[in-house]
């Protein structure tokens, strides 16, 4: 004899036990198991920390389950067809432009890159967006401040500019004879 256990219970109730078995199963992709997470929440109004009591798992493993599916289609079909790991989907997250992350998956998939290679180049892609991000708030601090170049003219002026903010008198001749200095807005 078996144990079994007798439950009675409506639609939802069956319908959330049967994903919970399914999602219990061990030949299940990272990508079926994100799908029937989705399915249960959507359709038994679940948040994540309650999705990840019912299945006993981690409400952040949840939430790292349920990110794979803003991946780009063909990068949920590499990892069904185990081209690529959960790992190396994770780390594509990290980028937020869908045709970088096919580049990188593709390199992933032709160089047969690890986890730990594809993360350096997430984060050096992320390093190089951030030190132009903070350029371009820079220039349009500067710019909020001081307003078009165009109309800056009236700086030179002020003697004390000339020295201060040369870089902003493109029509002056003898501003190569002035050091630029940095001023922290």
């Amino acid at each position: 004899s078996i144990p079994a256990y007798i439950r009675e219970t409506d639609d939802n109730g069956m319908l959330e036990m049967a994903i919970v078995e399914n999602i219990q199963r061990e030949d299940l992709d990272a990508i079926e198991v994100a799908v029937s997470f989705q399915r249960l929440i959507d359709e038994c109004s679940l948040t994540q920390e309650a999705m990840a009591d019912r299945v006993g798992k981690k409400r952040a493993t949840v939430a790292n389950y349920l990110r794979l599916l803003k991946l780009p289609a063909e990068i949920q079909f590499a990892i069904r067809a185990k081209k690529i790991t959960m790992g190396h989907a994770k780390s594509l997250l990290g980028i937020e432009n869908p045709k970088i992350q096919l580049k990188l998956a593709n390199q992933i998939i032709e160089q047969d890159l690890s986890v730990r290679q594809i993360e350096a180049k997430v984060q050096k892609l992320n390093e190089g967006k951030k030190d132009k991000k903070e350029k371009k708030e820079k220039k349009e601090k500067i710019k909020r401040k001081w307003g078009d170049r165009k109309d800056a003219k009236w700086l030179k002026d002020i003697p004390a500019m000339n020295y201060i903010m040369p870089t902003l008198m493109p029509n002056r001749a003898d501003n190569e004879a002035f050091v630029s200095v940095d001023i922290d807005m």
